[in-house]
């Protein structure tokens, strides 16, 4: 059988928690397994890349598909990261990998300014510093995880389960990642709901002028956007903009958009006691019955049955 290779880096940075990055390479090193015996192809390679390592970085050509950030054991890395490492970071976020953040790994990404106009979550006990500091980010600490497509937060000290576990369901199936938890002795029923609803947008093709166009959907969504404005901004012409997106997405423009809207409101059914009409004009409809027909397209529920049996 060949291997679909994912390459994941996980930092490891001053005061960085030693059991999360050796615990979420193990879990990995489980999947592969899982993976060979259900023959399914992904094989996780996963690197601890530090200051160090990264210093090598011209001479460093992989292409990580994700980049984690664990949490941070008391330490004051989250305050003031590392220049070498956030460039880093940056570059990978830019080439297409999914940033990842664990507790207060998060103000890393926040501080980096990855989080503006962005849903993300964070240890509770941080909730105060990191509103104080970044007003512009939509922080739920009432969610263990957060999946927004290109960058994936959590919670707690010991959320890097939770995002090891989120991560498998993604990359591979959900049955492994159930076959897992089990192998794992690790409770994976409240996040099976959100596997099989959720919109993961392919972001590692390599296309550079389309991942810009993801990126901008990713943060307006609910504004009025036209293929022509998604061409200007990628710089090409909106035929080759969308024969680029197709290839790159797998999806059209506007189906891309109605997924990730979706999506959206599937979160805010889930995490809030908005009305449905409320939630449609906050991911860009204007007509909720247009907003109803496109969520049940998608989900292949009304908001109200999603709502009963999720929420």
């Amino acid at each position: 059988m060949t291997h679909s290779d994912i390459q994941i880096a996980i930092i490891d940075y001053p005061g960085a928690m030693q059991s999360a990055l050796m615990g979420l390479q193990e879990m990995f090193t489980l999947t592969n397994g899982l993976c060979d015996k259900n023959s399914h192809n992904a094989r996780f390679h996963t690197t601890i890349v530090n200051e160090t390592s990264r210093q090598e970085a011209s001479q460093d050509q992989t292409i990580y598909q994700v980049v984690i950030i664990p949490p941070d054991l008391g330490g004051c890395f989250h305050s003031k990261p590392s220049g070498t490492l956030t460039n880093w970071i940056h570059v990978q976020h830019q080439q297409g990998a999914i940033i990842c953040s664990s507790c207060a790994g998060t103000l890393v990404l926040a501080e980096m300014g990855l989080l503006k106009n962005r849903r993300a979550t964070t240890h509770w006990n941080l909730a105060d510093k990191f509103n104080d500091l970044y007003p512009e980010t939509q922080l739920d600490v009432e969610k263990i995880l957060i999946n927004d497509g290109d960058i994936i937060t959590a919670g707690g000290l010991m959320s890097w389960l939770d995002l090891g576990l989120e991560l498998v369901a993604q990359l591979t199936q959900p049955c492994i990642m159930r076959q897992l938890g089990k192998l794992l002795i690790v409770d994976t029923g409240s996040r099976e709901q959100k596997y099989y609803q959720s919109f993961s947008p392919k972001l590692d093709h390599g296309d550079k002028a389309i991942l810009k166009a993801q990126h901008y959907l990713q943060t307006h969504y609910a504004q009025p956007v036209s293929v022509s404005q998604l061409a200007a901004l990628s710089c090409l012409t909106e035929r080759t903009f969308l024969r680029h997106f197709v290839q790159a997405t797998r999806h059209k423009p506007n189906d891309y958009l109605q997924r990730l809207r979706i999506q959206k409101a599937c979160d805010l059914i889930e995490s809030s006691a908005a009305t449905f009409e409320t939630i449609a004009m906050d991911v860009g409809y204007e007509d909720n019955s247009a907003f109803r027909k496109t969520f049940r397209k998608i989900t292949g529920l009304t908001p109200s049955e999603f709502k009963r049996r999720f929420a």
